[in-house]
């Protein structure tokens, strides 16, 4: 197996951005899902409820997140001083605000009262204890620094959809390719480059997987996710690939070997 395609998310919810590599440091992919979109009440936006979003695109300067709001132009985001306690899941997090203006710029496109906020390094917000006994921290993601996912698993789904899908509709950090058809169920300890990971937890999936990347609309027939329900259901929810945490900073790189180095 080896790393077939890379992604980042600067912002959580809006599109993400395919790389060739990243560096990895205490919080999982440099720049992944430091900034977030929070509503009046400070708790945090998605694509589950507003599915326009996956039409803002964002892009890197460097350490900086550009990003282009449609009929409105772009726009850097820039972590300002007023903090706030912004809710993502249960938890309530320390940020800082973004400017205003673009924050304002995101609000006359979704209609709504939204802000930008930063997650600054200060801040600090806790993988799942449930899953993770280190006390391991992770940014704006839903909860683990990694997603992981197949792309023969991938293959096997578009297989029974009368519309395939991309593998953008589930927003993966890291694509495999190489490997079988959810053989993915059974990494517990992978290898990638010289970069250990630990397979903690399978991703439950939403609605947010109907949702068209391009389009930023939902699919009226729930798809894939009406079919992942028919035959990926366990106990953690409808599945489709897998979330890890990294032991130690580094780098991987589109086309490095991915080893299973322990299987249940």
């Amino acid at each position: 197996m080896r790393i077939h395609s890379l992604y980042i998310y600067p912002v959580k919810s809006l599109a993400g951005i395919p790389v060739s590599s990243f560096d990895m440091d205490d919080f999982g992919p440099a720049n992944d899902r430091r900034w977030m979109i929070v509503d009046s009440e400070r708790r945090f936006v998605t694509q589950r409820d507003y599915p326009m979003l996956a039409r803002i695109h964002t892009s890197l300067e460097g350490d900086c997140v550009r990003v282009s709001i449609p009929g409105e132009g772009e726009y850097l985001l820039q972590a300002g001083e007023d903090e706030a306690r912004v809710l993502v899941w249960r938890d309530w997090v320390k940020a800082v605000y973004g400017a205003p203006e673009v924050s304002d710029a995101l609000s006359r496109f979704c209609g709504e009262d939204f802000r930008f906020v930063y997650m600054p390094d200060a801040s600090f917000r806790r993988v799942d204890a449930g899953r993770v006994t280190e006390e391991r921290r992770v940014s704006f993601a839903d909860g683990f620094p990694f997603l992981i996912t197949n792309l023969a698993s991938l293959g096997e789904l578009n297989g029974r959809l009368d519309r395939p899908v991309e593998m953008r509709r589930f927003r993966p950090n890291i694509v495999v390719e190489g490997g079988e058809p959810w053989s993915e169920d059974a990494w517990r300890q992978l290898l990638i480059g010289e970069q250990a990971f630990s397979v903690v937890k399978p991703c439950s999936r939403c609605v947010m997987t109907t949702v068209d990347p391009d389009a930023g609309t939902k699919a009226a027939d729930l798809q894939p996710l009406r079919t992942l329900g028919r035959y990926r259901r366990t106990a953690d929810g409808v599945i489709f690939g897998m979330n890890a945490i990294h032991e130690s900073p580094g780098t991987i790189r589109v086309g490095d070997p991915v080893i299973n180095r322990i299987t249940e």
